[in-house]
């Protein structure tokens, strides 16, 4: 017998270890709560049972504890999960009343009936007295509080202090009235038979004596207590908060059931929600009906204010997209990445003269906003002016396969084809990307310059030389599109390194905007793909951004680089390139260390012009290509030819002096039919150094006319291969091989 005992109080005892699961509410599930950074909800999403059942709190209320206790568990501190007074009690009250009116349960034996699910029977209670003993031994009084505040039901489908506080009360509960706890206490005691929306009266009457007992107990005074019990019970439940909706579905999605702490800023976020509110008003009646907006932190990195998608409020198709994680063409936004890079690797300096004439790259032929060209543009100001032909002849110097790599490395991942797949479109639109990862890509610009941020997050970042990215800045700080922009809507003075850009067919409206604090990224057109006739990225999202700016807390400007972050070299101050040995007009500057890779001044040129009685003069004159030429002398008046004293100049550098406009070397022409019948004619130009020159056209071996002073001609090729060639008076030509289909 006494072994039998002895193994019988040892199986009772490792039953008793062993009784309770790990987690004791493992198969429950929770909605998914979102937070902003310092606890604020930002909203919640269901659980799949269809309860409003928040994951437990690291604390609760202190008033909803005590009248928790004193309606429930009044010796809680005191027992080991069983309470032999209240069962006592509760067995006397059953027994005057002829029927069950009290349970006489702790709210230890509590936490394990909500866990389990069983039926209320005596074997049960007993079973809950059991785990409830070694509950208490597990678990501190306070994680058993929790536990049991996390699950008990408040009536409807709200269940745990939480969600109740929030749907009840339509806050978190941290300025919690006597009134409103001792109601919660109540509450979920009896949530099937006294209600807010019904036995209000039994309520209110339940919740006064609960008042007046922590009033005997001293948890309130007593003018308090007359205070709160003159207090209106709660009203109808408040809905959820819908702070930045799309960010709340995210997380959602990605971590389903668990509270969730996030960098958003909700005095920020409801400042974006708005402004992206009032703008989304005004641009509907202009055919834009979606509008987003991300704000990021530049020292951290995290997302501060979210708007996927703009006023949720306005019925509309498409709401619900969330648009800042959508890939969408990117316009012109890329271009000062290109300019970055194309500084930080020596393909360009700041101020390099870029093409800006006609010019077709095997079928594309891009073209500036607003159908002009200039002949010659400093890099920095084709960014500024954001120029097409200019950008398409930078990437092509520096690789578009090269440029879809660095994208890719900078964190663009929504560029998902091969290297190959992209061409000289990529930086006027011809990729998708997200405005999420365009704004963090811009803030991490911001980071890398100032030296600021996580480590490892920059570790690899692709754009690291300080005197590239500040010479990056500085060229979107003088963004200006007059011609687009409505400045008077744009009320913001500060110093912004901003872009703007438009997709082909008026789809996508973007603006990108960074100081040394933050950077915001506007996108602003349909959900659903269709254009609005007037969208643009300068007219549309440009204002947008300038008003999220005045909204964020006033930054400065970027620090100039130091000295010891590039190097000094001379520079030509006409072509922006390394001063060659005949450039007149120097400047010092400091600029990339890699500058030395690119090449010297092309376009200083040392000429000997003869003049009287056999005496010559040398004379160092800037000449551009024939093209560039044409265009560039028509918005400078002070540019002078290469021609010194006509014909008896004879240049040391071979200049080439005319050169075919259009049609380019190898184009593919197609002559439209008109409407009586005949084939269109092709029209061609040409550029040539001497305004007043002849030329003499043909077409293969046959003689075409001449031209004189304006240099264009039509032609009407027959279908098939042809050779085009122009010849002046002084011997030149240049011929150019087209196909006509």
């Amino acid at each position: 017998m006494k072994y039998a005992a002895v193994t019988a109080a040892g199986i009772l005892l490792l039953l008793w270890l062993f009784c309770l699961p790990r987690d004791l509410f493992e198969d429950t599930a929770y909605s998914t709560v979102v937070t902003d950074r310092n606890g604020q909800l930002l909203g919640a999403r269901i659980a799949d049972d269809g309860q409003w059942r928040f994951p437990h709190a690291d604390s609760l209320p202190e008033k909803f504890v005590a009248a928790l206790i004193e309606f429930e568990d009044r010796t809680f501190y005191r027992h080991i999960g069983v309470s032999v007074r209240a069962l006592l009690r509760a067995a006397v009250q059953n027994i005057r009343s002829g029927r069950v009116v009290s349970g006489g349960s702790t709210i230890s034996m509590q936490v394990i009936r909500l866990s389990r699910h069983k039926p209320r029977t005596l074997w049960q209670k007993m079973v809950e007295m059991f785990l409830a003993t070694r509950l208490e031994a597990r678990c501190s009084k306070e994680e058993i509080l929790r536990l049991y505040a996390a699950h008990a039901p408040f009536g409807g489908n709200v269940v745990g202090i939480d969600a109740a506080m929030w749907r009840y009360l339509g806050n978190d509960g941290s300025e919690l009235s006597w009134a409103e706890a001792t109601t919660l206490a109540v509450l979920q005691n009896a949530p099937s038979s006294v209600h807010l929306s019904r036995n209000r009266d039994a309520l209110l009457a339940k919740r006064n004596r609960l008042l007046y007992r922590l009033c005997e107990r001293g948890c309130l005074s007593e003018s308090e207590y007359e205070l709160s019990a003159e207090e209106p019970l709660i009203g109808e439940p408040y809905p959820m908060p819908q702070y930045a909706p799309h960010w709340v579905e995210n997380c959602n999605a990605v971590r389903h059931g668990e509270r969730i702490r996030t960098p958003i800023d909700l005095q920020l976020q409801k400042r974006l929600e708005e402004v992206t509110a009032r703008w989304s008003q005004e641009l509907s009646a202009e055919g834009v009906n979606d509008l987003a907006a991300v704000v990021v932190a530049v020292k951290s990195g995290e997302v501060v204010a979210y708007c996927g998608n703009s006023d949720m409020n306005r019925l509309r198709e498409g709401k619900w997209v969330d648009i800042a994680r959508v890939p969408r063409s990117s316009g012109s936004i890329l271009k000062p990445l290109l300019y970055c890079t194309a500084l930080q690797e020596g393909t360009i300096l700041p101020h390099t003269l870029l093409p800006d004439v006609p010019t077709d790259f095997g079928g594309f032929a891009p073209k500036n906003f607003d159908g002009t060209f200039a002949g010659a543009v400093p890099a920095d100001e084709a960014l500024s002016l954001s120029l097409n032909v200019p950008n398409v002849h930078l990437l092509k110097e520096y690789g578009p396969m090269r440029f879809a790599e660095l994208l890719k490395n900078a964190g663009l991942l929504s560029l998902n084809k091969e290297n190959n797949r992209y061409g000289l479109s990529l930086v006027l639109g011809g990729a998708e990307v997200r405005l999420l990862d365009i704004v963090q890509l811009y803030a991490n610009m911001a980071a890398c310059y100032q030296g600021v941020g996580d480590s490892t997050r920059l570790a690899h970042f692709p754009f690291a030389d300080r005197v590239a990215l500040y010479a990056t800045f500085e060229a979107m700080r003088h963004v200006n599109r007059p011609d687009q922009m409505d400045w008077l809507r744009a009320t913001s003075t500060r110093q912004i390194a901003w872009k703007t850009g438009t997709s082909y067919g008026s789809r996508d409206g973007w603006a990108i905007g960074v100081t040394p604090e933050y950077a915001v990224g506007v996108w602003a057109g349909n959900a659903n793909g269709s254009s609005a006739p007037d969208l643009t990225g300068a007219r549309t999202a440009g204002p947008v951004l300038f008003d999220v700016f005045n909204m964020l807390p006033p930054t400065g400007w970027f620090a100039e680089p130091d000295a010891t972050d590039g190097i000094e070299v001379t520079l030509c101050r006409r072509s922006g390139h390394i001063a060659g040995r005949n450039c007149t007009e120097t400047v010092q500057a400091i600029v990339p260390k890699n500058a030395l890779k690119s090449r010297s001044c092309p376009y200083c040129q040392e000429a000997i012009a003869a003049g009287d009685r056999d005496t010559y003069s040398i004379e160092r004159r800037f000449v551009l290509p024939p093209v560039m030429e044409h265009y560039y002398r028509q918005t400078h008046s002070a540019y002078q030819s290469a021609t010194l004293t006509t014909a008896q100049t004879v240049s040391r550098v071979e200049v080439r002096p005319m050169h075919f406009i259009y049609p380019t070397d190898g184009c593919v022409v197609s002559l439209p039919v008109q409407g009586d019948g005949t084939v269109a004619a092709l029209n061609c130009s040409v550029a040539h150094t001497d305004p007043v020159a002849e030329f003499f056209w043909h077409l293969d071996n046959s003689y075409l006319g001449s031209t004189r002073n304006i240099h264009q001609f039509a032609v009407r090729p027959s279908p098939g291969r042809h050779t085009l060639t122009v010849v002046d008076t002084a011997g030149n030509s240049i011929s150019v091989a087209i196909v006509v289909v």
